[in-house]
């Protein structure tokens, strides 16, 4: 029963997150004049299909992970001789045949529908879960430790740590984390007055929050909106920083997961129910958004990149170099799906 529901989590979760990110390009693509010839909600040999008013083929594919879409001429974007060579009636609805900053939508609305879904989420989580929030004041300090030689005293409450506001432990965690490899000036309040100190990086600073001081917090809407946003943003800066901080070699690329963690932590979300379920699929849909922008030819931010590059230097990049960057990022893309793979078959069998 476990196996079945971890597996049903797995296909829900990347399902939701997949298409939506899909559903942004095609609704990018036909807003955009440019014709979608399919749209695929799974992958492999079609179980059903039909046609739209608009010549769109949808179909549900036996392997329901995700989905794709088929933008009519996108895979000439580095190939415009071949464009310019159809005749009239075939270049209405190209990709190529709508001016560059389209085609930057087309490009951009997959992400930004990624993060879309996280904030709606997040606000509905903030606005219909009430939660019992672990407020940051520090109950214990460890002897010794950072925060004791910075001068940090039990009933401390942690205002603001460098430019980011502190309302709750978790934001604490986080904002320790984006500061890993630097010193960070932090803001107490010290019962009437506010202290500053600064904690230099490391992996613990020493403090233990005191688990007394909490209190139930439940956000009307246009509060939880703004705290949705925020909390999109702090996740996606989280996970850059933590990329970051793997490709320096300040963190162990074993930390990186494959599918198969997904499904782990998805089935345990889906065992605990549906808010702890929806944080999973927003959190996926925040780290699939903040991948995808990452400038490799072969993720929606090399394609951005590229476009970028054409509208400053006013030339089109096409041709065998780019040919060539595109087999670089498949052969990286690749790469990574192996290291992900590798670290969880190992952890799971204990090597």
């Amino acid at each position: 029963m476990h196996v079945i529901m971890t597996i049903v989590a797995l296909l829900i979760v990347l399902g939701v997150v997949v298409f939506v990110h899909e559903l942004g390009h095609f609704l990018a693509a036909r807003a955009c004049g440019v014709r979608v010839n399919k749209f695929s909600i799974g992958f492999g040999p079609a179980l059903v299909k039909w046609c739209d008013r608009c010549g769109t083929v949808w179909q549900i594919a036996a392997l329901p992970l995700g989905g794709y879409v088929s933008i009519y001429g996108q895979e000439d974007m580095f190939d415009r001789k071949k464009y310019n060579a159809l005749p009239a009636d075939k270049k209405c609805g190209h990709y190529l045949s709508v001016p560059a900053w389209k085609q930057f939508i087309i490009i951009a609305a997959g992400v930004v529908m990624n993060f879309v879904l996280a904030w709606g989420i997040y606000s509905a989580l903030f606005m219909f879960q009430p939660k019992n929030v672990q407020l940051p004041v520090v109950g214990q300090v460890i002897q010794e430790s950072i925060a004791f030689r910075a001068g940090v005293k039990p009933g401390d409450t942690v205002m603001r740590i460098d430019e980011e506001k502190i309302t709750n432990w978790g934001e604490l965690i986080i904002a320790k984390e984006l500061a890993a490899n630097r010193d960070a000036n932090v803001l107490l309040l010290r019962g009437d007055k506010l202290v500053s100190v600064k904690l230099a990086p490391a992996e613990r600073w020493g403090l233990i929050a005191d688990g007394s001081r909490t209190e139930f917090r439940k956000k009307g809407f246009f509060g939880a909106i703004r705290a949705g946003a925020r909390e999109t943003y702090n996740q996606s800066k989280t996970l850059l920083v933590v990329l970051k901080q793997i490709v320096t070699g300040e963190r162990s690329s074993k930390q990186l997961g494959s599918f198969i963690t997904i499904a782990e932590v998805s089935g345990q979300a889906m065992a605990m129910g549906l808010f702890a379920f929806l944080s999973i699929i927003a959190l996926l849909s925040v780290n699939l958004g903040v991948i995808n922008l990452l400038p490799l030819p072969v993720l929606d931010g090399g394609y951005l990149l590229i476009l970028i590059i054409e509208a400053i230097t006013r030339r089109k990049l096409e041709g065998r170099g780019m040919e060539i960057a595109i087999m670089c990022g498949w052969g990286l893309i690749i790469a990574l799906f192996a290291l992900t793979m590798w670290n969880d078959l190992a952890r799971v069998f204990g090597r």
